[in-house]
């Protein structure tokens, strides 16, 4: 009897630990956390987003599926910069920065033609993981997955997320921030947006197609061989075909190519994307691995399937270089990726949804940003030098569609309003899904301005909590302090580099709109300058008008050249006229200005750089901070 008991005990005992294993399996070990912010990818702008917030003192989480995070520079393998190479913004900086401390050397991140930056995918990996690390206000949940979202009674965001182990984190958020590759969040929340090209009349952009449509650019998945310096030929892959890869480069298979003035060398071809440790990046745009695929509307299993024929096209690539062009001691890198196949984690996606946000940027803002009706260079967050390139060689009837093929334009402001939505509160869109034209995504898609969009989102989200406001009710200014703070740019002026002691001062006059910068396209590079070191004109003082409608001062109706006392009478008509309180005598308050800057005036009689007005009215009058400004451009009066 007593063993029976005993036995009966252990039963009880042994049962109940089963039991409490299964629920733990039926509920996946629940847990709860809370959080400000909530990001959902941990891609370029995820991580940018999630740093930035943690350092402005917000709680923020990012949550990634993938066991990397960097996105398209990392996981995808598009480790090749494409521009702001002058441009140093931000993340962007900063990464690029680590690169150079990793590698020993800029010039060491100069191993292929096609960019001056290029790195190891793993390298970029572990870079952003250190970042992340450092930051204490920031927790990173990797190989995790959305399995549900929706808002409280509260008015919180209240997400059910899984980890590959099967548990299940219900996390609460006051904002999140989509910065998913697809802009997956920014639909399941009922966010409106676009997929593919808008009509001119829309846009309003020249070389828009007459008729919207629903074509996007093609995507690519990378490969990164390594050299292994013996034959390493792969199974030739199903439906091999190699005519399909032909004209990728000079050879005896290619009698027609479709870019004729686009030829090179099979040794000029591999070696675009040479990355340091003797490998090799193929994103091959002629002839190559991109590959026409929209997956966007999928579901995830979907999804997954589709991407199997993108894959096998690159496959098909890879066996083309090993056995048409001679490259068979290069085969798929064994030390970049961990997956069973040795490809990338995701694609490259070129193009995703596009949210229709508070304000939709066009070419036109680009190539004439002071002639639209909205004056959104006003509101710019982040800078990009890219020339408008979109891949449609692989769509069926890609000559139908506009030549968008490095379409040449000025560097340019990204306006803050492309990143908030018009129609779901609380909520925050990053990475590709901004709102901006399907032409101005050629631009805006690259991964410097990928980076600053998370800075800028990592920046509202940030104030918007700490302020408990709505994301669209953040101060244009303030953002714009902070992206400087951190190393940003809002405007792309080339006239000094942001160590500079005027850079600052430069930026914020920009953005105020005192002076208005010139674009201009210079062989392949795409600049604006401020053109700081040239005279001033008396009739360049329209922007001061704008910000200063009450002034009187009178100047001459001929173009001149105006003088230091122009200046000084022109500061001194703003104070009066507008009631700004300044007791300071302004001569004198130059002259310190001028000192501090060590600049060296002869006289009051001596003509004024645009530059050196830049830095008098900055200091004196302070326009950035005098009145604040929408997010389409106008100005918001203190009085």
């Amino acid at each position: 009897m007593v063993r029976l008991r005993t036995n009966n005990a252990l039963n009880l005992i042994i049962n109940f630990i089963f039991v409490a294993i299964l629920l733990c399996n039926i509920t996946s070990c629940q847990t709860k956390e809370s959080t400000n912010i909530l990001i959902f990818g941990g891609g370029a702008s995820g991580v940018s987003s999630g740093v930035q917030a943690a350092r402005m003192g917000a709680k923020a989480i990012i949550i990634e599926e993938t066991p990397w995070v960097g996105g398209m520079l990392t996981s995808a393998g598009v480790s090749a910069i494409d521009g702001n190479n002058d441009l140093p913004a931000g993340m962007w900086g900063e990464f690029r920065d680590s690169l150079i401390s990793h590698y020993g050397s800029d010039t060491a991140l100069q191993t292929g033609w096609v960019s001056y930056v290029q790195f190891e995918p793993s390298v970029g990996n572990k870079i952003f993981r250190d970042i992340i690390a450092k930051e204490e206000n920031l927790q990173l949940h990797l190989n995790t997955r959305l399995q549900s979202l929706c808002k409280n009674n509260e008015g919180k965001w209240v997400a059910q997320v899984s980890d590959d182990k099967g548990n299940i984190h219900e996390i609460t958020a006051s904002l999140i921030i989509d910065a998913t590759e697809l802009g997956d969040i920014a639909k399941l929340t009922g966010v409106k947006y676009d997929i593919g090209m808008e009509s001119r009349e829309v846009t309003k952009e020249d070389i828009a197609p007459e008729e919207a449509n629903g074509i996007i650019q093609d995507l690519t998945y990378v490969a990164v061989l390594k050299d292994y310096g013996k034959d390493v030929t792969i199974e030739k892959p199903e439906g091999y075909d190699p005519l399909k890869y032909a004209c990728s480069a000079i050879n005896e298979l290619c009698t027609n190519p479709s870019e004729p003035d686009r030829m090179w060398s099979p040794e000029m071809m591999i070696t675009y994307g040479k990355l340091p440790g003797n490998k090799y990046m193929i994103n091959w745009p002629i002839e190559g691995n991109d590959y026409y695929l929209n997956i966007i509307e999928m579901s995830a299993e979907e999804r997954e399937e589709a991407l199997k024929e993108a894959k096998n096209f690159t496959l098909g690539f890879l066996y083309f270089l090993q056995t048409e062009l001679g490259f068979n001691t290069l085969g798929l890198a064994d030390d970049e990726f961990p997956t069973a196949d040795k490809l990338p984690f995701i694609p490259y996606h070129r193009e995703s949804r596009r949210i229709k946000g508070e304000v939709r940027f066009t070419l036109n803002h680009i190539t004439a940003p002071y002639d639209q009706e909205e004056a959104l260079y006003r509101t710019s967050i982040a800078v990009g030098d890219y020339p408008v390139d979109h891949h449609h060689a692989r769509y069926t009837g890609e000559e139908e569609l506009p030549r968008l093929y490095f379409h040449p334009v000025p560097s340019f402001g990204l306006p803050l309003g492309t990143l908030i939505p018009t129609d779901v509160d609380n909520m925050i869109v990053a990475e590709k899904s901004i709102s901006v034209s399907n032409i101005v995504n050629g631009t805006t898609r690259l991964q410097p301005v990928v980076l600053q969009i998370g800075t800028a989102a990592g920046t509202v989200a940030a104030l918007a909590s700490k302020g408990n406001i709505s994301p669209s009710q953040v101060s244009v200014r303030e953002v714009q302090k902070a992206i400087l703070d951190a190393g940003g740019y809002l405007l792309p002026y080339l006239d000094v580099a942001k160590d500079d002691n005027r850079f600052k001062a430069y930026q914020r006059i920009g953005a105020a709109g005192i002076l208005k910068g010139e674009g201009r396209n210079v062989g392949w590079a795409n600049q604006t300058w401020l053109r700081a070191d040239t005279l001033l004109l008396s009739t360049e003082l329209d922007g001061l008008k704008e910000n200063y409608p009450k002034m009187t001062y009178q100047l001459p109706n001929d173009t001149i050249a105006l003088t230091v006392n122009d200046a000084i009478g022109l500061i001194e008509n703003i104070i009066s006229t507008h009631g700004i309180d300044n007791t300071t005598d302004v001569k004198s308050l130059a002259n310190n200005i001028f000192k501090e800057y060590n600049i060296t005036i002869e006289n009051n009689l001596q003509n004024i750089t645009r530059g050196e007005f830049a830095l008098l009215i900055d200091k004196i009058l302070n326009p950035f901070e005098y009145q604040d400004v929408s997010l389409h451009g106008q100005f918001i009066n203190k009085e």
